[in-house]
């Protein structure tokens, strides 16, 4: 009977222990050193009307990592959104790209710091009929300058496309896989 006893209080001074232990080791979650920070433009929602096209970008935001103790902006921020093209024409647009280029006050681009990604154009490829309208969403960087600074007073959007009548060529090659 003795034994038993033993063995019980043997086994429950080890659980208590062990679990004593486990508790007392258990490494406390660092705060994070960085976060996401978002930041909407104003405005969010722009109308552009060429003569072939209408454009609308909605939900502009700037998208940051910042440095939680400094607050300083440790990568190229990035411009967030979505964007809507219409074909106003008669015609087929082959639309290859969007490309942006940020302005200040006066006019001028804001450039980018030479350790910064840049990423200025964002690809469409799309042939739009007429009255066809296409979708997507925009995701680009923009110049820590023009954010850190609050120097950004304009977004140039250039939407780069051809024209059509367009004549495209269909080659087929003979080939297969041996």
């Amino acid at each position: 009977m003795n034994t038993v006893k033993i063995f019980i209080l043997v086994s429950l001074s080890l659980a208590f222990g062990i679990f004593g232990f486990s508790c007392a080791t258990e490494k406390k979650a660092e705060a994070p050193k960085q976060e996401q920070v978002t930041k909407n433009l104003v405005p969010s929602k722009a109308e552009v009307k060429g003569p072939a096209f209408l454009m609308e970008v909605t939900d502009l935001k700037v998208v940051m990592t910042v440095n939680v103790a400094s607050k300083e902006i440790v990568e190229t921020p990035g411009l967030k959104g979505n964007i809507k093209i219409t074909n106003k024409s008669k015609d087929v647009l082959d639309i290859q790209a969007v490309t942006l280029e940020y302005l200040d006050e006066a006019g001028k681009p804001i450039p980018y710091k030479t350790d910064e990604k840049i990423v200025k154009v964002y690809p469409f490829w799309k042939a739009l009929q007429p009255e066809g309208i296409t979708e997507g969403t925009l995701d680009v960087t923009i110049p820590t300058t023009a954010i850190k600074e609050k120097s950004l007073r304009k977004i140039e959007i250039s939407l780069v496309y051809v024209p059509s009548p367009l004549k495209r060529e269909t080659l087929i090659l003979s080939e297969k896989v041996e």
